[in-house]
């Protein structure tokens, strides 16, 4: 369209060409118009075109900047995921091992325990046993001792007691189965509690049986106490 009005403004010029300098001088100025007019034109159609293509340009690294944000979060955002998953996965390992180490040590210390309380079963079986040896070993030795002490005592005083009946025998026979003066009573496997009581008695001068108390009395005179219960032992066993 402007192509079309510079050559009407040229053709007009040349038409007027003979019209005088008026003429030409109009006809060039308005050529020189029409000129200034078209590069005016050009000019603003450039700027256009520079603004547009500006603009597009613009566009196309906004966009692009968008879509490598956009790559650039959704690859963070995968890294992201993928490195949370790998840690879960790591944790849930760590977690699997101790748990298998905390078995295997609890399963150890059962063991432990269960040998420990064996041990001392067997420890507390071992004393028990040693014990109860200790114990009939001691009830045998004490009953082998106080057998001893008691054959030891009573030989002692069956010996005193023998000694001192060595008074008797005279009249009551060596067995003491003969009646003194055929009078007496055996005196023979009597009770040494009776015994005694009747030779003390015949000591202290409180008896009289048969009308001797005056000899037996002179009899037993020089008896101690303890002669007196060894000879009743004595006829006791005849």
């Amino acid at each position: 369209m402007k192509k079309t009005t510079l050559l009407s403004l040229v053709a007009a010029t040349v038409l007027f060409t003979a019209c005088g300098d008026d003429v030409k001088k109009a006809a060039s100025d308005m050529a020189a118009s029409a000129t200034q007019s078209a590069k005016e034109a050009a000019s603003g159609a450039m700027d256009s075109a520079k603004e547009a293509a500006t603009n597009a340009v613009d566009a196309a690294k906004e966009k692009a900047g968008e879509a490598v944000t956009s790559a650039t979060d959704s690859a963070k955002e995968a890294a992201s995921n993928a490195m949370d998953s790998a840690k879960e996965a790591a944790t849930n390992a760590v977690d699997s091992a101790k748990d298998a180490a905390s078995n295997v040590a609890d399963k150890a210390v059962d063991v432990k325990d269960a040998a420990v309380e064996k041990a001392g079963d067997a420890v507390d079986s071992a004393k028990e046993t040693a014990t109860d040896v200790k114990d009939a070993a001691s009830e045998k030795v004490e009953g082998a001792v106080d057998s001893a002490k008691e054959a030891v005592s009573d030989t002692a005083e069956n010996a005193a007691g023998k000694a001192a009946f060595a008074k008797c025998a005279g009249c009551h026979g060596a067995d003491g189965k003969t009646k003194a003066l055929g009078k007496s009573e055996v005196i023979a496997g009597q009770s040494s509690a009776d015994l005694e009581t009747k030779i003390a008695e015949y000591k202290a001068g409180t008896r009289n049986v048969s009308g001797m108390g005056t000899l037996m009395k002179g009899q037993v005179a020089s008896m101690s106490d303890e002669d007196i219960k060894a000879v009743s032992e004595y006829i006791s066993g005849l």
